[in-house]
């Protein structure tokens, strides 16, 4: 042992060094001086894995914080202190660091290019269905294949026609596009489409506008008798829903509740194919002849022609329908007669 010219004790002889879990050597050396300049490298060491752990992912973020408190401990807890940063590091890396979106990640067989189709009634709101989970800045847009239009992207609407809109309730999976008073012109096909990373994934739906067509049973001219009933029955066809209301007309004057007149009784049946709708006109006038018309929602009407005769003149009408609607030949005897002698004449 010695002292130095600062009066510091030096050793002269190498000495084995233990210190917070370094070993090193010292031959001759300020022994305080080693021990700060040791604590100096231990500090920029700590300093340098928070750094890490700051930009590292968050399994590696706990490891590096594992590992350099377990560094920085005494020399006696060296050993103690590795044993804990391996555990800590075996129970990071069994964590999922995705299991808090987990739910929102698309299933590993969503369906592609399908093809669903849609009847709508003229007239009613159309429901066009997707399914998509949603996942970051992936977005899922509606096309109409006609012109390419972008009808809405996500949540918002990129058209000026207020009839679309997507439904979309929150943390659900569906994209529906709804289409509100549908015409004509809605027909064709729309693409609902995710957009990801790799390419897109779409979905087709067929719209189909269908608008029911309504006729009268029978022919278009119908005769009645005077003071029978005038019995009509309109059938509807082609309709996805029954409609709303059936309205028979007589010319331009609705019927169905005309209490004026009186004698008149509307009937509707509605079923899942068709829709009939029966009108009775009790004791048949004269004034009752004209139009008959046969109106429901967003269908195409239809109309017959009533005649209301009398005696005689209903006879005579169903004689010339019977035989075609062409008059019968007949000539008197004696105009034979004559044809006869012609005949001969020029022979």
């Amino acid at each position: 042992m010695r002292r130095n010219s600062l009066g510091r004790v030096v050793s002269s002889t190498r000495a084995l060094h233990n210190t917070g879990g370094l070993v090193f050597w010292s031959d001759g050396c300020d022994v305080s001086v080693v021990y700060g300049t040791m604590m100096a490298f231990k500090l920029a060491l700590f300093l340098v894995l928070v750094v890490t752990a700051s930009v590292a992912s968050p399994a590696e973020a706990a490891t590096a914080v594992v590992v350099s408190s377990s560094g920085t401990g005494g020399g006696g807890g060296g050993g103690g202190g590795g044993d804990s940063a391996t555990g800590s590091a075996t129970d990071t890396s069994t964590e999922d660091p995705v299991s808090e979106i987990r739910h929102l990640l698309p299933k590993a067989n969503l369906a592609n290019n399908t093809v669903t189709n849609i009847p709508v009634q003229l007239g009613a709101t159309a429901f066009l269905p997707c399914k998509y989970r949603h996942l970051a800045d992936h977005q899922v847009s509606w096309f109409r294949r006609r012109d390419w239009h972008i009808l809405t992207t996500g949540i918002f609407t990129y058209t000026n026609d207020e009839r679309f809109t997507v439904l979309h309730p929150p943390e659900s999976d569906d994209w529906t596009l709804q289409i509100k008073y549908t015409t004509r012109r809605d027909n064709g096909t729309y693409e609902c489409q995710l957009s990801t990373g790799t390419g897109v994934i779409s979905q087709f739906v067929n719209l189909h506008v269908v608008v029911p067509q309504a006729f009268i049973l029978g022919n278009t001219d119908y005769h009645v008798q005077l003071g029978s009933a005038i019995k009509l029955v309109c059938v509807i066809k082609q309709s996805p829903t029954p409609p709303q209301y059936v309205f028979w007309y007589h010319d331009d004057h609705m019927i169905n509740y005309d209490t004026q007149r009186g004698g008149i009784n509307v009937s509707t049946d509605t079923g899942p194919k068709k829709t009939q709708s029966h009108l009775t006109v009790s004791d048949a006038r004269y004034e009752d002849t004209g139009n008959y018309t046969c109106s429901a929602s967003n269908t195409r009407s239809a109309s017959v022609n009533v005649f209301v005769s009398y005696g005689d003149k209903m006879a005579a009408i169903q004689r010339r329908k019977a035989g075609g609607g062409a008059p019968g030949l007949s000539l008197a005897p004696g105009l034979w007669s004559l044809v006869a002698a012609a005949f001969w004449a020029l022979r």
